[in-house]
């Protein structure tokens, strides 16, 4: 038994060296390298070929906002496709363009209400070197952004699979001799995990080779939280940040002034085509369940006969009857949530967070999945994580599932995940992916 333990410990160790044989290749994936380099691309090479390489000695008024304008865009962008992609099983690709856009349209917007001089053809060049910049470090990278995990064949890591940026690849043997992993993967919760694989894993730790939970792996790339196998301490840790619900709070109702312009005619064009399609009211107002599981009023615009519920309240369905011309249009566009913002104003909702349930179906889900009720403890939301993951939850299997989107919201209940949700639900709204 000695032996093998040097076997483990030497093939550990040689996977050590091996891993950090590639310091070159870490430093220049590395997010210094991204920001310290990016910076003298994207700021500088706009600066050299609109004011000339002496630039810097002559900083007036124009070189100054535009050098901070330039700075702090290009910052952030890249922290925000770091933070974003953390959440993203498919990496960043699809929200460069989106996070760029937005954000230096922010800087010239702060430059141009301020009335703040700055030079235009600087700015629009360094965005276009932020979008290069970005998509180059992303393809270049892309190889060395799968992970290579080795699973120990026991419990819950046996059952991993192959997804999206990480390759699974069971282990027959305490040993990593002969291929390169770039972390090992067990179910550190399991009670008949072998003395042999226990002591491979503290091996591996000593080596530097991170070891990491199963189920913490399989919420990663699924963002989902397996609620069936809560423990007390676990709930204990889905509890929101208070201070992001403050801030929170103070962002719904920015966002919901902001969108006013917009969605007010929207909201007035479609009460008029309500009207017009089918007999009764525009609005749709019912009770549904929110924070602290508290009954709060929503109010819909009527996407379904006046009649719908005269049977009793049930799910809708893929060609549900009930739905009206004019109601599977805004459905499908998410038209028929708009008068929700004044829920959110009311402070009933919030932009985002898990979608709010009548109290008929919250009952039944309680008494038929474990820990539902938890996930009264954020304020319920337009859009959400299961919404733009899954789409529409019509039965109990689909609810649970859905219930295991929620717990992961709440868990990782941050700024970053927001603006991914946001991201996600634009495109949900272009296309009409998940309504029902």
């Amino acid at each position: 038994m000695r032996a093998g333990v040097e076997a483990e410990k030497g093939s550990c160790t040689n996977e050590y060296e091996r891993r950090h044989s590639r310091w070159y290749e870490l430093i220049l994936l590395g997010w210094p390298f991204q920001w310290l380099a990016g910076l003298a691309v994207v700021a500088f090479l706009p600066m050299i070929l609109g004011w000339g390489t002496t630039f810097w000695r002559y900083m007036d008024a124009v070189r100054i906002n535009t050098t901070l304008a330039v700075v702090l865009s290009f910052l952030i962008v890249i922290l925000t496709l770091r933070r974003v992609g953390r959440f993203s099983s498919s990496g960043t690709f699809a929200y460069i363009v989106p996070v760029a856009t937005g954000i230096f349209l922010g800087a010239f917007a702060i430059l141009f209400f301020g009335r703040s001089a700055y030079s235009r053809p600087v700015l629009l060049s360094a965005y276009a070197l932020t979008l290069v910049w970005c998509y180059a470090g992303y393809f270049l990278g892309k190889r060395y952004r799968t992970l290579k995990v080795a699973a120990v064949p026991v419990g819950g890591a046996a059952r991993l699979v192959s997804m999206g940026n990480m390759q699974v690849r069971r282990l027959e043997v305490p040993d990593l001799h002969g291929v390169r992993y770039d972390a090992v993967v067990a179910d550190l919760r399991s009670e008949s995990l072998p003395p042999e694989w226990e002591r491979f894993l503290a091996q591996c730790i000593l080596a530097h080779i991170p070891v990491f939970d199963a189920r913490r792996v399989y919420e990663g790339i699924t963002g989902r939280i397996q609620i069936d196998h809560l423990s007390e301490n676990d709930a204990g840790a889905l509890l929101p940040s208070p201070l992001y619900s403050v801030c929170k709070r103070l962002l719904d109702i920015v966002g919901v002034l902001v969108l006013a312009p917009l969605a007010v005619p929207l909201m007035l064009a479609t009460a008029i085509a309500i009207r017009w399609d089918t007999p009764g009211p525009a609005l749709f107002i019912q009770s549904r369940v929110g924070l602290g599981n508290h009954d709060f009023r929503i109010y819909k615009f009527r996407s379904m006969r006046v009649d719908a519920e005269k049977n009793g309240a049930r799910l809708a369905s893929t060609d549900d009857d009930r739905i009206t011309r004019v109601g599977a249009f805004i459905r499908k566009t998410r038209l028929d949530e708009l008068p929700q913002l004044w829920n959110v104003l009311k402070g009933d909702m919030s932009l985002i967070g898990p979608r709010p349930e009548q109290r008929v179906f919250v009952d039944q889900f309680d008494a038929e999945i474990p820990f539902y009720i938890y996930r009264h403890v954020v304020r319920p939301g337009i859009t959400g994580w299961a919404q733009v993951m899954q789409g529409y939850a019509g039965d109990a299997d689909a609810t649970r599932v859905k219930i295991q989107h929620d717990f992961y919201y709440i868990e990782h209940f941050s700024l970053w995940l927001d603006i991914l949700i946001m991201f996600k639900t634009v495109r949900i709204i272009l296309t009409g992916w998940g309504a029902r």
